[in-house]
């Protein structure tokens, strides 16, 4: 009995002694982390818009002929002038050598009938002429000079038709695909031939309700509205990196969806808007406010909403956040932190509440507000 009595008391030394051994503690997740700061940020107005060319020329053929050539790259830029298409020139050179033909022939009968006038009033003064055939001379003598008229006109209006032949750009920018090739007769109602779009500066319309466009009057108070300025975000969500001015505002409300067409210009030295392109358009609104902006990736929503982690004491804490908004490519808080608290941005997959963490400070992102 002894010996069990014993037995039992080496046994519960032992595990008191490993109860007393203190747990291993967990090893730090490594993450990144930003600081989040308070910056000026303006409200903006969002709306859609399409960009359109500040010029769009389609290219039509103003006579009918054989076309002979096609003198340009599609797609290319070019210079205004710079030859498009060339049309057969052979029956409009005719043309204009007949119409330089028939007003070499009137010049030649005006000289006659100047002859045969001065010869009238001649005989007339000596009294061997009559006033009717005095008359009559002179009626010969304007006839030819309206006769001298005509084929001038008749001349100049071939030799029009001849430029015609060659049919260049009327203004500088991109050329679209041909909508014809060589060998095909072309009229003046054959449609359009081609397209050039000029490329800088774009417009970007779009359109604004009767209450945004007050509360954009209300924000710039005594600021003329078309000098606002407009930012642009591609489809993809990307910015663009040119910001514009509201150049225009129409005149009258549209009467079915009542809105006002308003007209932004942007710069476009890169050619990175295209004619038709759908885009957003932000305004600002109001004076810029300080407020506390967080990147987008550190965002976390679940069931009760959105929260971000944040290093508190060497341990991942949460912090429920209420988003304000973009700003640029990062996120304004409108509640939830005060500034200055670390956030992770980088290694959110391994947290959990209260986890040791060892955070490492990020790069601030470039700011494209």
């Amino acid at each position: 009995m002894r010996k069990i009595l014993c037995l039992l008391l080496a046994l519960w030394g032992i595990s008191s002694t490993a109860d007393a051994q203190p747990a291993p503690q967990a090893a730090a997740i490594p993450v990144g982390v930003v600081t989040a700061s308070r910056k000026p940020v303006t409200k903006n107005l969002d709306f859609v818009g399409r960009v359109e060319a500040v010029q769009r020329v389609e290219v039509k053929a103003r006579i009918t002929g054989y076309l002979e050539g096609v003198l340009f790259n599609e797609g290319d830029m070019i210079k205004e002038g710079a030859p498009l298409y060339s049309i057969e020139k052979g029956l409009l050179q005719a043309a204009v050598e007949q119409a330089d033909g028939q007003l070499a022939k009137s010049k030649a009968a005006k000289v006659l009938t100047e002859v045969q006038l001065q010869r009238a009033e001649e005989l007339l003064a000596k009294g061997a002429g009559t006033p009717v055939a005095r008359d009559q001379a002179l009626a010969n003598d304007q006839s030819a000079q309206g006769s001298i008229l005509v084929d001038e006109a008749n001349l100049q209006t071939a030799q029009i038709n001849l430029g015609y032949a060659s049919i260049t750009s009327p203004i500088s920018g991109k050329v679209g695909r041909t909508n014809i090739t060589k060998g095909n007769v072309v009229t003046p109602q054959s449609g359009p031939l081609t397209v050039v779009v000029s490329q800088d500066p774009m417009y970007v319309t779009f359109p604004v309700s009767q209450r945004e466009f007050m509360r954009a009057q209300q924000a710039g108070k005594n600021v003329d509205v078309k000098g606002i300025k407009a930012s642009l975000l591609f489809a993809d969500g990307s910015a663009y990196k040119h910001p514009g001015k509201i150049n225009f505002v129409d005149v009258t409300v549209d009467r079915a969806t009542d809105t006002i067409l308003a007209r932004a210009s942007f710069p476009n030295p890169d050619f990175a808007l295209i004619d038709g392109q759908l885009v957003r358009v932000a305004l600002e609104s109001g004076t810029a406010e300080e407020k506390i902006v967080i990147p987008q990736a550190s965002l976390i929503s679940d069931q009760e909403g959105i929260y971000v982690f944040v290093v508190s004491e060497g341990k991942a804490a949460v912090r429920r956040v209420k988003p304000g908004g973009a700003s640029g490519t990062g996120v304004v808080v409108e509640q939830g932190l005060t500034g200055g608290e670390q956030v992770v941005v980088e290694g959110i997959q391994a947290l959990r509440p209260n986890v040791p963490v060892r955070p490492t400070p990020l790069p601030p992102a470039p700011d494209r507000s």
